[in-house]
């Protein structure tokens, strides 16, 4: 057996480990769905998520390594990067238009849409989550996948790849933003609920972390006691604040 090497960085599974070319985890009561979801994806010939490969003799959920970097340690996106992403996320979610969660599926979405949704999605669709390399741009740790909806999945996805951040510009911002929806490919109905979904999604992020706070519920409280509900409550405060900059932006011009 090859050695283990444990990995970093996640927030809801303990003790991750790399052997080979797989990543193993341990299986909770959510990995079965996930199992489906990626199982699907690789029917569907999807490059932008890992294989799953079943569990191994410790019932780990083992999934395909990808080598490469986390977006979150890069640069930020050029256009043309925000537009490659625009375009994989799209992919994704067409992807899924046809899959049929099973019937004992259970979900554990980080900050679930307020509007419910039948479309499973990735839930946390965010650099830290994004692994870069030559051939392949993939999207890893799917334990908040469950059921949303486009603009509920995308709106986390904006915040976090554009990405808009407390006391951000917005002249620097919206055109960076018009280049991924456009990427993406939304309808002008779209463009204008956007902003309203990025600013909400935000907000809910915010407000997980303070529920952590008030009940305990790990791993939210050990990040807020951290500090990021000092960012992700301003950075909600700056998506709202500027809510009719982003519409004009996305409804410009040709779309």
């Amino acid at each position: 057996m090859e050695a283990e090497e444990v990995l970093t960085g996640g927030n809801v599974a303990d003790r991750v480990v790399k052997i080979g070319a797989t990543v193993r985890k341990p299986a909770l009561d959510h990995t079965a769905g996930v199992e489906a979801v990626l199982d699907h994806l690789a029917a569907k010939r999807f490059e932008g998520a890992p294989r799953t490969f079943g569990r191994d003799v410790q019932e780990r959920h083992v999934l395909e390594y990808i080598p490469g970097a986390l977006a979150d340690t890069l640069p930020p996106f050029t256009l043309d990067e925000l537009r490659r992403a625009g375009r994989l996320i799209r992919e994704l979610h067409d992807a899924m238009d046809d899959f049929e969660p099973p019937p004992d599926a259970a979900w554990h979405p980080a900050v679930p849409d307020p509007a419910g949704g039948e479309l499973i999605c990735h839930g946390d669709l965010a650099p830290w989550n994004l692994v870069r390399n030559d051939d392949r741009w993939v999207f890893i740790d799917w334990d908040n996948a469950g059921p949303s909806t486009r603009l509920w999945d995308l709106g986390y996805a904006a915040q976090s790849l554009v990405p808009l951040l407390p006391g951000g510009d917005v002249t620097a911002d919206a055109p960076r933003l018009r280049a991924f929806v456009d990427a993406y490919g939304l309808d002008q109905e779209q463009r204008r609920a956007f902003p309203a979904q990025i600013a909400a999604r935000t907000r809910g992020s915010y407000e997980l972390l303070v529920r952590g706070h008030e009940t305990g519920e790990q791993p939210w409280a050990q990040l807020y006691a951290d500090g990021h509900a000092d960012f992700w409550g301003p950075a909600a405060d700056y998506v709202a604040r500027h809510h009719d900059a982003w519409v004009d932006a996305l409804l410009s011009g040709p779309a």
